[in-house]
């Protein structure tokens, strides 16, 4: 199967099955044996995802890795399976070394699988560079540009997923909501106004909280 068709849904769902680590392999970059290039769409998905990890998931990326390899690279695929194992094992259960609780963890892989869908756009749409190498795709992962663009497209997405399913379960107060989801109150507060306007969510007088419209 070419590495390309690895997207984001799989990546969330192996973590949302409890995989302590997802690792990839993929044809060398610029060997591509389809000419589709999938093994750069696959490096960008890593990418975008150790984003996810690291400012969504509170996990680790190095629980997440690529390896570029050919046919003929049998040492080189044992090597990297070795030392990714080895690197696993020393983080220890998703999440545990971390100090994130299971179930928000649940809730936030949750979250992020709610919007795979529009993932998927935004990596074809948004992600997708023109210069494929190596040295481009992390110069681009890396910069500012794309901590404005991950911040504008799929953090605050990100962020209404995690609070919708919790009102989902409850009405909550900001104050509820902003300890489970890591946000300050004001923060939280701005999207329950936004919320409102577009009529998702409404202000329950009599409890005193947020609830699903």
């Amino acid at each position: 199967m070419c590495s390309g068709r690895v997207d984001l849904g799989f990546i969330q769902k192996a973590f949302a099955s409890g995989q302590d680590g997802v690792f990839i392999g993929a044809c060398r970059l610029n060997e591509c044996n389809y000419v589709t290039h999938g093994n750069y769409d696959a490096f960008g998905n890593v990418l975008i995802f150790k984003k996810i990890m690291q400012e969504h998931l509170g996990l680790d990326p190095g629980r997440l890795h690529i390896e570029f390899m050919s046919a003929a690279d049998g040492n080189i695929l044992a090597e990297s399976v070795n030392r990714f194992v080895g690197q696993v094992k020393a983080l220890g259960p998703v999440g545990q070394s971390e100090g994130v609780d299971p179930e928000k963890l649940r809730l936030r892989l949750k979250a992020v699988g709610r919007l795979v869908p529009y993932l998927r756009l935004v990596e074809r749409e948004r992600f997708r560079i023109p210069v494929k190498t190596r040295e481009a795709y992390e110069e681009f992962y890396g910069s500012r540009e794309f901590d404005r663009l991950y911040r504008e497209l799929i953090g605050d997405r990100l962020a209404m997923s995690q609070i919708m399913l919790l009102l989902a379960q409850k009405p909550m107060t900001t104050g509820e909501m902003a300890e489970i989801v890591g946000l300050n109150q004001s923060e939280i507060s701005g999207y329950m106004n936004s919320s409102s306007r577009q009529g998702l969510v409404r202000y329950d007088e009599a409890q005193k909280r947020y609830a699903l419209a």
